[in-house]
């Protein structure tokens, strides 16, 4: 929040998984272990009126450096995603699309006094209610069989791969990160990411051919985004990336996709 006004860059698209405010001291399961579901002093919730007045500041700063035509994806569960929807409406985004990603491999439930938590939501907005945005719709289609693209996405989460240079506690798959980008952004697009963690939003970007800027408060994190950015400038690294990456139809689905998408010239775009 001290960062964002002292730059006047605008961005195509912007990804934020903030806080979820769900660390309460519960325990979880996790590879077979009971853990505390606790990620950091940064999630621990101070009710209602400090979660809605958080995200109504970071939502405006974030929209000013949108441009006009920019549009954002938000992720969260039932601990904050109500007052995220809520803050985009007042604030005059558009929201467009409710994703539900579907964990193929979600922790069962401790309790079993619940149904087990094995999705997150994904609000998709634009900055303005009338001003076009960008949806890649043929890609989208294409990797669902031909058929439209619906909102709910199964894709697994991260895998031991993506955790080669370190794991951030609440650290997204790229399978998630590169179609969201892919489906709303064009080649050399600036995404920005203002709770950055380990940077699975930049790695998905670059691989795609996008440009980044990563935000974080803890450099424990930034660290880790640094070593993962060094590690794809390593070719034979990256392109064996792009054909883990789930979500595709084929190993070589992405790449082929990759080299024959149109670059537009961001130089002869009028900024709206």
């Amino acid at each position: 929040m001290n960062l964002l006004p002292q730059f006047e860059h605008k961005f195509d698209m912007v990804f934020a998984d903030p806080p979820y405010f769900l660390s309460n001291n519960g325990l979880s399961i996790q590879s077979g272990k009971i853990v505390s579901v606790n990620k950091g002093k940064w999630d621990k919730s101070q009710g209602f009126e400090f979660i809605n007045n958080f995200n109504r500041q970071w939502l405006s700063l974030i929209r000013d450096k949108m441009k006009e035509d920019a549009t954002i994806w938000i992720s969260g569960t039932m601990h904050n995603i109500f007052s995220v929807g809520q803050t985009l409406t007042e604030l005059g985004f558009k929201i467009l699309n409710i994703i539900t990603w579907e964990k193929t491999n979600p922790p069962p439930n401790f309790s079993c006094r619940y149904f087990t938590y094995s999705t997150e939501q994904i609000i998709w907005a634009r900055k303005n209610e009338k001003i076009p945005h960008y949806y890649n719709y043929e890609l989208m289609k294409q990797l669902n069989g031909n058929k439209q693209m619906k909102d709910v996405w199964k894709l697994q989460a991260i895998t031991a791969w993506e955790k080669s240079c370190g794991k951030h506690p609440t650290q997204k798959p790229l399978s998630v990160l590169t179609r969201l980008i892919l489906a709303s952004t064009k080649p050399n697009a600036w995404i920005l990411d203002p709770f950055t963690g380990s940077s699975t939003t930049g790695i998905a970007a670059n691989l795609s051919n996008r440009r980044f800027l990563g935000i974080d408060k803890e450099e424990e994190y930034l660290i880790i985004s640094k070593n993962r950015k060094l590690e794809i400038e390593n070719i034979h690294i990256s392109s064996d990336y792009k054909q883990k990456i789930s979500g595709f139809n084929n190993k070589k689905e992405l790449q082929l996709f990759l080299a024959n998408e149109p670059v537009p010239d961001y130089n002869k775009e009028i900024d709206l």
